[in-house]
């Protein structure tokens, strides 16, 4: 069996953002050499997702305002229990716990086994600061 296991590392300047690391993901299965398996695409933090989705700015644009809706960022203790902590993003908590932690994706004859518009992207709640993904492949 191979494995590859690789941190990617980004600096998130924005505290709301999604970046496709699709094109990454692609390049270590090619590394892995990898032809049959599958690839575990983590975040690797409680305020962050990784999720799959097509590549279109208006659907991302819809993302972040149905989030907004949902779990409005307030800094404030009166909103959110958690930001009585000390901490301001009880909300990126919550967007994450929505949009999720994780994807896995199957590997088939050397490549990401996915649909026609899907995509890999991470989805950062809580940034202004490095963050990592872990990319865990596995297979034949």
């Amino acid at each position: 069996m191979k494995t590859l296991t690789q941190e990617l590392w980004m600096d998130i300047p924005q505290r709301r953002q999604i970046f496709s690391i699709h094109d990454q993901v692609e390049n270590l299965v090619t590394e892995s050499g990898v032809q049959e398996g599958l690839v575990l695409v983590n975040a690797m933090h409680i305020t962050a997702s990784v999720f799959i989705n097509d590549n279109e700015p208006g659907l991302h644009r819809d993302y972040d305002k149905w989030l907004e809706e949902l779990a409005p960022f307030d800094p404030s203790p009166e909103r959110y229990h958690h930001n009585r902590t000390g901490e301001d993003n009880a909300d990126a908590h919550h967007k994450r716990q929505i949009m999720g932690r994780e994807v896995v994706v199957a590997i088939t004859n050397g490549q990401l086994h996915l649909g026609p518009w899907e995509h890999i992207f991470y989805y950062e709640f809580d940034g202004r600061r490095d963050k990592r993904v872990l990319v865990k492949i596995i297979g034949e």
